[in-house]
C-alpha cells in the first residue's frame, strides 16, 4: 500500500501547532468577552491535550477542568485525570453523575448500553455549560477530527461546544502534540476509550484503527482522493466503502440543525457572519 504521502501528510509541527492554537484559544475567547474556558476532563489524550492548550493559553487560575465520573469509569481514568491537574495546577471540579443517570433508567431497565453512553455524554454537557456560567467561561470542545469525520460521538453530548481546538487534527496526531506538550506518558500510551462502558475502546467499537483510518481520511478528505483512487493505492475495498459511508451519513452532526427556507435571508445558508462579526 502506498500511503506515503499520508504519513508524510499527517506529520505536524508541534511547536508551530501548539504557538497557532494557543493564540487561537486566546483570540476566540477574548473577542467574546470571556477571559476563562471550561473542559471536561476525562483523563483521555483529546482533553488532556486541550486542557494543557488551555492551561498555555489562559493561565491555570482562568481554567476549569471538571471531572465527571460515573460508576462503571475506570479507575485508571480517576488517575489519569489527576496527573494532569496536578502537572498543570488549573483550578478543578469533581461532578459524579451516577445518581441522576440511574434515577433515569431505573424507569428504562432494559435500555441498551448505546443509550447510556448518549445519556452520559448529555449529561455531563449540561454539568459543563451550568459550571460555564457559575466560572464565566466558554466551553472548550474535545472531539477530534477523526471522531468528528467519522460522527464518533453524541449530539448535543461531547460534541458540542462554544470553541474546539483539536477539531482539525487527527487522532493519530493528538500524540506528538501531547508528548510536546507533556502530557503523561499513562495517557499518551493507553489504548483509546470512552470509557463508556467496561471494557469499551474507541478502536474496538468502530472496528479499525486509528492509524489505518486517519491515513485514509487525510487521503479522502485533505486530498479529495476518490474511493477508486484509495483503493488502488492498497485500501481494502469494504473499508473505503465503509468509511465513506460513515463520514456521509454523520455530517448532519457537524452542522446546526437545518432550517426550513420561507424568507429571503435563511439563518443556516443566507444570513451568516464569522465568528467576530461586528468587532
Amino acid at each position: 500500500m502506498n500511503v506515503k504521502q499520508a504519513e508524510t501528510g499527517l506529520r505536524i509541527n508541534t511547536g508551530l501547532v501548539t504557538e497557532i492554537l494557543v493564540r487561537f484559544l486566546r483570540n476566540e475567547i477574548y473577542r467574546t468577552g470571556f477571559r476563562r474556558a471550561v473542559v471536561g476532563l476525562s483523563g483521555g489524550i483529546d482533553s488532556s491535550v486541550t486542557t494543557y492548550l488551555a492551561a498555555k493559553a489562559l493561565g491555570p487560575d482562568n481554567v476549569l477542568a471538571v471531572t465527571m465520573p460515573y460508576k462503571t469509569s475506570s479507575q485508571a481514568t480517576s488517575e489519569d485525570s489527576r496527573f494532569v491537574l496536578g502537572a498543570l495546577g488549573v483550578r478543578t471540579r469533581n461532578v459524579p453523575i451516577t445518581n441522576q443517570i440511574d434515577a433515569y433508567f431505573a424507569m428504562f431497565p432494559d435500555a441498551s448500553q448505546m443509550r447510556l453512553a448518549n445519556k452520559c455524554a448529555r449529561e455531563r454537557m449540561t454539568i459543563l455549560y451550568d459550571q460555564s456560567a457559575e466560572f464565566e467561561g466558554l466551553v472548550l470542545g474535545t472531539s477530534n477530527k477523526s471522531e468528528l469525520l467519522l460522527g464518533y460521538g453524541t449530539q448535543f453530548g461531547d460534541m458540542a461546544s462554544a470553541i474546539n481546538p483539536i477539531g482539525d487534527l487527527y487522532k493519530t496526531q493528538l500524540y506528538p502534540l501531547g508528548e510536546f506538550l507533556g502530557v503523561p506518558q499513562s495517557i499518551l500510551k493507553k489504548t483509546p476509550t470512552g470509557d463508556l462502558w467496561v471494557g469499551q475502546t474507541d478502536e474496538g467499537e468502530l472496528g479499525f484503527s486509528y492509524a489505518d483510518v486517519d491515513r485514509m481520511l487525510y487521503l479522502m478528505v485533505d486530498r479529495r482522493w476518490q474511493m477508486n483512487e484509495l483503493i488502488a493505492a492498497g485500501f481494502d475495498a469494504d473499508f473505503v466503502h465503509r468509511v465513506a459511508e460513515r463520514v456521509r451519513r454523520n455530517h448532519y452532526k457537524r452542522r446546526l440543525p437545518i432550517i426550513a427556507k420561507l424568507s429571503s435571508r435563511t439563518m443556516d445558508r443566507d444570513f451568516r457572519y464569522s465568528r467576530d462579526w461586528g468587532t
